[in-house]
């Protein structure tokens, strides 16, 4: 009896469900595409795919990593942390739908009551509610998003502040794995805030949009100035080469700043990364130290270096670990005696030739300081422009596999069928080679720049001067020798990029080095000065994103113009447009996203 009444039931069910899910569908797309209900609920699924991906990756793609993470236990975790309050999802939407919900609030409180359409008990909530925001009503509807924006982000990063921390980890040693300096700075114990890393994200993409609005007005201006003005407004054809033609200023000049901000974070960040890495993200530094393929021994003793612990001139060596340099030599298979301080010339000349017959080093005649051989990596790579290539090709591949999701995913997940078309497909894998070569360059321009200021070329030049003016290696292999110079010169490698991408690249890099200009002691003291500092930078950059999306979207670019504008208007495309088509239900279209072309050209 009970199997024969089942498959009714089971289709009653079916059937409930189907009507259930085109009731939700239909009332989703009775509102406009920038209402707050359709503003929070693409914010609410883009947040918690950025924040649920990278969390349960690690359970999908490796046993081990399951273990480690707790199995389905810590996977109940994850998704308890992550789907509630204080999760990531949720105090993003707060931020970003809460501001939409008050300021169609404000807009709806400015227009004027209707007798036929209001009833009694709504107009009298109105006038409360008038009372209540008078000083908000009244204002231009830019400043009424800035305000809206800036409450709805001050109550997003008190939810993301008071989310419990996981134990904090053991801080970066400053010479893995051997005992630091004892004058060297060594970091505490505690951690940062936990939303630093994302405020300074948002902080410097708001200052790329004020950057942006200052340049685009400055084009505007000279735009308005050129000869063409007198007789734009006859000819249409006129004014869309006036047009052309400031966007291509803005386009050269966005372009040497993104430049300059790229090379100014990339020789901050190496330095530190070099001498100071408790200052970056843990993840950074290993990616950078996997990718530069350096042993830590050799970043130990710059370390010691640049502490005065470990010296040529004066052959000491930290007492702590007196054989940190001696150990790496050993272990490439050469004498021991080759990163020894004590036998190791500090000045070039005749007197550094008898201690390199007398070890057995060749091609170093006339030059002080370590052979090459130890800092390349092995005996088998004795020359310095076969050290850099070498490094270059493996970075490339590594670099390839990086760059091509990034070239890949946008086209696949937007638009599919267009990578069946041999030349979009050809087009970025173009794009990815380029920016494979781009990261290639940047690594092999820094260990060359290195050799040709401690070895190639400098230190023949500096030998031409009085022995009493001679420089030691001391200062040559110091922070600010070798290591300074090949810091200044990797940056340059941005130009191979193409122009929009540059952009991307700078704004990548820039918070990192933001965060190195922080004093390390300060930011993780947890002082309440060092709360309200970072409250007030997220509440502030933020509300300027938002406000700018909707006032001013021309200043935003790269994934901030793309993200913003699908959370406040809509995707306008593919899926949702067919289907407000099919149902047609009167609800506004939202604004369309600018093409392919034109995003290109003004995001670069």
């Amino acid at each position: 009896m009970s199997s024969s009444s089942s498959p009714p039931t089971s289709s009653r069910l079916r059937t409930s469900l189907a009507h259930a899910t085109v009731a939700v569908d239909e009332f989703l797309h009775s509102f406009a595409d920038d209402h707050p209900l359709q503003v929070s609920l693409r914010t609410y699924a883009l947040a918690l795919s950025l924040s649920l991906t990278p969390a349960l990756v690690p359970f999908l793609t490796s046993a081990k990593s399951r273990t480690k993470l707790g199995g389905l236990n810590g996977v109940k975790k994850v998704l308890s942390r992550e789907l509630g309050v204080t999760g990531f999802a949720f105090a993003i939407t707060v931020a970003v739908g809460g501001g939409a919900a008050l300021q169609h609030l404000l807009r709806t409180l400015h227009t004027d009551d209707d007798p036929r359409s209001d009833p009694t008990l709504l107009r009298s909530l109105k006038h409360k509610l008038r009372r209540w925001f008078a000083p908000l009503v009244n204002l231009s509807p830019v400043h009424q998003s800035f305000i809206s924006n800036l409450i709805s982000s001050l109550i997003a990063i008190t939810l993301l502040q008071s989310r419990r921390r996981p134990s904090p980890q053991a801080p970066i040693p400053m010479t893995p794995p051997t005992p630091p300096p004892s004058n060297s700075y060594i970091p505490s114990s505690k951690r940062p805030s936990p939303t630093l890393d994302l405020t300074l994200l948002i902080f410097v993409r708001a200052m790329d949009t004020a950057v942006q609005s200052i340049v685009f007005k400055r084009t505007q201006n000279s735009h308005s100035s050129s000869p063409l003005k007198t007789i734009s407004d006859a000819s249409g054809k006129l004014t869309q080469i006036e047009t052309h033609e400031a966007k291509e200023m803005r386009q050269k000049l966005t372009t040497k700043l993104d430049a300059l901000f790229f090379w100014m974070s990339s020789a901050r960040i190496m330095w530190c990364f070099f001498y100071q890495p408790e200052r970056l993200p843990r993840s950074y530094v290993k990616w950078i130290t996997t990718l530069a393929d350096i042993d830590p021994r050799l970043l130990s003793t710059l370390r010691y270096l640049r502490s005065r612990t470990w010296s040529y001139t004066s052959g000491l060596a930290p007492p702590t670990d007196p054989y940190v340099f001696s150990s790496l030599s050993t272990s490439l298979g050469l004498p021991p005696s080759w990163g020894d301080p004590a036998v190791l010339p500090a000045f070039g000349g005749e007197a550094a030739n008898e201690v390199w017959k007398r070890l057995g080093v060749e091609g170093r005649w006339g030059v002080g300081g370590a052979p090459c051989e130890i800092i390349h990596g092995g005996k088998d790579r004795k020359s310095c422009a076969g050290n850099a290539g070498r490094r270059g090709v493996k970075a490339f591949g590594e670099a390839f596999l990086i760059y091509l999701p990034v070239h890949i995913l946008p086209t696949l997940l937007t638009r599919p069928s267009h990578l069946l078309s041999p030349h979009t497909l050809l087009r970025r894998l173009l794009s990815t080679l380029r920016s494979a070569t781009f990261l290639s360059t940047f690594v092999s321009t820094i260990w060359f720049t290195i050799c040709l200021t401690r070895t190639l070329f400098l230190p023949h030049l500096l030998s031409l001067l009085p022995p009493q003016f001679q420089i030691s290696h001391d200062i040559l292999d110091g922070p600010f020798g070798c290591i300074l110079a090949g810091c200044l010169t990797c940056g340059s490698s941005i130009w191979i990029e193409e122009g929009r991408r540059r952009g991307e690249m700078m704004l990548y890099v820039l918070p990192r080095a933001v965060r190195t200009l922080l004093a390390d002691g300060w930011v993780r003291s947890g002082k309440k000065g060092v709360v309200i500092a970072e409250r007030l930078a997220f509440m502030l950059s933020l509300s300027t994103l938002l406000t700018s999306a909707i006032h001013h979207p021309d200043s935003l670019r790269g994934l901030s113009r793309w993200t913003l504008s699908f959370i406040m208007n809509g995707p306008n495309a593919g899926f949702w447009m067919r289907k407000r088509k099919q149902k047609d239900t009167g609800a506004p279209p939202s604004p369309l996203i600018p093409s392919d072309d034109t995003m290109r050209t003004s995001d670069s």
